[in-house]
């Protein structure tokens, strides 16, 4: 298992990035505690650590959508997403755009239009469906682009093919397990990043993923694995073709 601690930054991201680009590829990133949380006293950063730090922003750097259901906005404090000036100049010298666009999949739009999130470096969307109070609609569209799929539910199909369409095609979803549990459910998670944090949370947590109960699985491929010297281990698993 290679150190964590003794890659370079290229060398990290050589271990994240897909083989094609030009393909559509959704990756979900999560870290989970030893028995299986995925926050502790209602936050997920608190399973967080300096080597977890680094590998989320190396995955963020190759994003070109970051997707996050508008429960993680409210319940983590998200923060505006801005990359970093070294990672902005990454980006740009591989062709990219300087930052990813974050995109906000919600059903009841119950977010704030002053939420400082809607201060991110690009313009946010916001995906809902068309039984979305409308009133709603109309104050978010002040801050951000407001993207209707679906007719009683956010289609995440269309939405995976509506960025595509826009040349978006890396998609991190980025929490929380309600979308984890739809994405999953609608058969379009290309990719899982897991980080297990060397901690046990005790009962009362759930999982990484929520909803209502599947039986269908999905056969993932170890891709890589790392440690830290923080105990953290990092799973890269892909789909098997």
């Amino acid at each position: 298992m290679r150190l964590l601690d003794e890659l370079s930054d290229e060398e990290l991201i050589a271990v994240y990035e897909v083989a094609d680009r030009g393909v559509p590829h959704l990756r979900a990133n999560f870290v989970s505690s030893l028995d299986g949380a995925v926050e502790i006293d209602g936050r997920s950063k608190a399973l967080s650590s300096d080597t977890d730090s680094r590998v989320f922003s190396m995955i963020r750097r190759l994003a070109d959508v970051v997707l996050v259901g508008a429960g993680t906005i409210r319940d983590e404090g998200y923060n505006p997403l801005k990359l970093s000036a070294k990672a902005r100049e990454w980006r740009t010298a591989a062709g990219l755009a300087e930052n990813p666009t974050l995109a906000i999949v919600s059903s009841r739009l119950e977010l704030s239009p002053v939420n400082p999130v809607f201060k991110s470096a690009v313009r946010p969307v916001v995906v809902t469906h068309a039984a979305a109070p409308g009133d709603r609609r109309e104050a978010l569209e002040e801050v951000a682009e407001v993207l209707v799929l679906g007719e009683a539910e956010v289609d995440l199909t269309a939405v995976v093919e509506e960025f595509a369409g826009r040349g978006q095609k890396q998609i991190l979803s980025e929490g929380g397990p309600h979308l984890l549990g739809a994405l999953t459910a609608a058969d379009l998670v290309d990719e899982l990043c897991l980080a297990l944090a060397p901690l046990l949370a005790g009962p009362g947590s759930g999982r990484i993923t929520a909803g209502p109960p599947s039986t269908l699985t999905r056969r993932m491929r170890l891709e890589s694995r790392l440690v830290g010297s923080d105990d953290y281990l990092f799973f890269r698993y892909v789909r098997e073709a």
